[in-house]
């Protein structure tokens, strides 16, 4: 039987505020067990929750950067269910009316482009952790334990239409989803501290069916290859067991990653099951439109109109403003870069960016925020390329220098290093003939038609010169010479 994949994502963004979404405690990564947590965390009794604005005006930004509908009235709710670390026996979150309606995400699969719709994305409060490994009573006797610091930190839950049809379109949604909103400045997007988490629901129907089959929800995936490999497993197993003459449990599991496996965790409920009511504790939220015009006048460049602004205005192709747009600050880093080069010069910026600086970086394990070259010092180092003062091989060992020595000044290094580059024409041909005397065979191969032996005459003329020869005079005048 041909079978047909279904999957869904939910995230769960972690919103950057300094505070949590309905107490003033820190939302600080790290700090000791429960020295995060007030009396609104601990659910102490006479305590009230009041709502983090800043935490509201990242759902606005989210809402307007996907082009949703943003509620100018929602309500919170109360969502039950019953977990230790989860000291109110509820969770704060939205569900009939949330912030954010609908919107659409657009992204690259397997080099096509490809536009996936949201359902919504709502606000709610995150619940605390409970510490099972490593963990004793007093006299030493295992047990668990429980750590509030998380307990109230504000996330966005960001939930994607059924249609995905395959893990690696899932994938390519998740990725574009955690590069829009570290974009925004509204997550940090660490997966390895949980603050972009994503659960996927997936089910499997036989080709032709309308209706979706049972689906299994896999939570708090915290990478994109566990991401891929949880879907894929979750299908298989799936397949099989319907194939067996089993059936699909609605259920939540878990993926473990040292297994490469999903494996159950408990039943799965549906909504009514959560007993859904207005938060009586909390007003509506009430969205103003000078608030929205007030958020809207703070939102950045989004990312697919800095790609169209490079493509149209400096002749960058599709390809080369995917890798520099990946993120705002490595944008940022070039367009610094190129607005200090004269014009037509985008394409020499663009290579150096996503080459040297790219390469140094990762091998530095640095992000381009803690990039130990400014914009100005790479600039001016490539405008001595453009004007013909160095080659780019010269040029590669400067930025080298540049790099490790903390050196801002490109023309301190060329000067006092010797490599200006040689570009009389008469120094040039002047080694240009003493390599065509002293390598008769390969002037022979040349004008016998191997075009190899060409390059390996320009490489003897550039070690003549010690690689400081012009390399298009060079090749100029050598050709030249061959052919007369």
């Amino acid at each position: 039987m041909n079978w047909e994949v279904v999957i869904g994502l939910e995230a769960h963004v972690q919103l950057a505020t300094h505070s949590k979404i309905f107490s003033s405690s820190s939302t600080q990564y790290g700090a000791a067990p429960n020295t995060q947590a007030n009396e609104v965390d601990m659910a102490l009794p006479g305590s009230l929750p009041v709502l983090n604005r800043q935490a509201v005006e990242h759902a606005i930004r989210f809402g307007l950067a996907i082009g949703a509908t943003v509620s100018p009235r929602s309500i919170f709710a109360r969502k039950n269910y019953f977990y230790p670390d989860l000291p109110k026996n509820y969770q704060i979150s939205q569900y009939e009316i949330p912030v954010v309606l609908g919107g659409t995400l657009q992204c690259f699969v397997d080099g096509e482009p490809f536009t996936f719709n949201l359902t919504r994305a709502h606000l709610e409060e995150d619940a605390g952790k409970s510490i099972h490994e490593n963990f004793a009573t007093p006299d030493g006797r295992p047990c668990s334990g429980i750590d509030l610091n998380r307990s109230g930190t504000p996330l966005l839950e960001i939930v994607s239409e059924p249609e995905m049809r395959s893990a690696a379109q899932a994938v390519a949604y998740a990725r574009a989803l955690h590069a829009l909103v570290v974009w925004l400045g509204i997550c940090d997007g660490n997966m390895q501290e949980g603050s972009f988490r994503i659960d996927a629901n997936v089910s499997v129907r036989p080709k032709g069916q309308t209706a979706f089959g049972t689906r299994t929800e896999t939570k708090n995936v915290n990478s994109f290859r566990f991401l891929e490999r949880a879907i894929l497993y979750e299908i298989r197993r799936q397949i099989e067991l319907i194939e067996d003459g089993g059936k699909v449990v609605q259920e939540t599991r878990l993926y473990d990653a040292d297994r490469d496996e999903t494996r159950s965790m408990r039943s799965k409920e549906d909504a009514h099951d959560y007993r859904y009511f207005p938060d009586p504790d909390l007003p509506p939220l009430i969205i103003t439109s000078a608030w929205m015009a007030q958020v809207q006048a703070s939102m950045p460049e989004l990312p697919e109109e800095m790609r169209r602004r490079f493509v149209e205005t400096l002749g960058l192709t599709s390809e080369d403003v995917a890798q520099l747009c990946h993120d705002r600050q490595t944008a940022h880093y070039f367009e610094a870069v190129a607005s200090a080069l004269p014009a037509g010069q985008a394409k020499l910026a663009a290579n150096w960016v996503m080459g040297e600086v790219a390469a140094a970086l990762n091998r530095d394990e640095k992000e381009i925020d803690a990039c130990p070259l400014s914009a100005a010092a790479l600039a001016k180092l490539l405008l001595r390329i453009s004007d013909g003062t160095i080659s780019n091989k010269i040029a590669r060992d400067v930025f080298t220098d540049m790099w490790t020595s903390n050196t801002m000044d490109a023309d301190a290094i060329i000067e006092a290093k010797g490599l200006k580059q040689i570009s009389d024409s008469g120094a040039i041909g002047a080694m240009v003939d003493e390599v065509i005397a002293s390598q008769p065979a390969i002037v022979q191969e040349y004008r016998a038609g191997k075009q190899k032996a060409f390059n390996s005459l320009v490489g003897q003329v550039m070690k003549l010169a010690k690689g400081k020869a012009n390399p298009a005079q060079v090749n100029d005048l050598l050709k030249q010479r061959l052919d007369s």
